[in-house]
């Protein structure tokens, strides 16, 4: 497959998981996700607690991309939730989402906006990593008691 091909399909499966992340179903979201894969957070364990934020974690398969989905549902407000994507690069299996996340704690009823970068790889039509960089600053504060 040539690296425009590659792009393409990559684009595609991309579009197709923030569209099923829009949609909100869990199960339909891990569908994109392969049986095993690298998924990273960038978070500053040792200065946020996890206690309140149980969806920040590594993870490392389909089964784990529904669990996420979930507990982030769990712990926002539905109504309150949007994501604004600002931009999708893609070169050959690789693509970085970058943008902005507008969500509203649950537990206390903060509103937060995070500013991210999501760097996906796609092989296969399926994603195989999942690396994330978010203001967890803003993540703790919304959530701190």
């Amino acid at each position: 497959m040539s690296r425009t091909a590659m792009s393409s399909s990559t684009r595609a499966v991309v579009e197709d998981l923030l569209r099923r992340i829009g949609e909100g179903d869990p199960d339909r979201i891990a569908a994109l996700y392969a049986e095993h894969c690298d998924w990273k957070l960038d978070w500053p364990e040792a200065e946020h607690g996890r206690a309140a934020t149980p969806w920040i974690r590594h993870r490392s398969g389909r089964a784990d991309a529904a669990a996420h989905y979930r507990q982030l549902a769990e712990h926002h407000v539905p109504e309150r939730v949007d994501t604004q994507v600002e931009r999708i690069l893609v070169d050959g299996d690789d693509a970085v989402v970058m943008g902005e996340i507008r969500q509203t704690s649950r537990s206390t009823g903060r509103a937060y906006r995070a500013r991210f970068a999501l760097h996906l790889t796609v092989e296969d039509g399926l994603v195989v990593r999942h690396h994330i960089y978010e203001d967890s600053l803003a993540v703790a504060q919304a959530f701190a008691s």
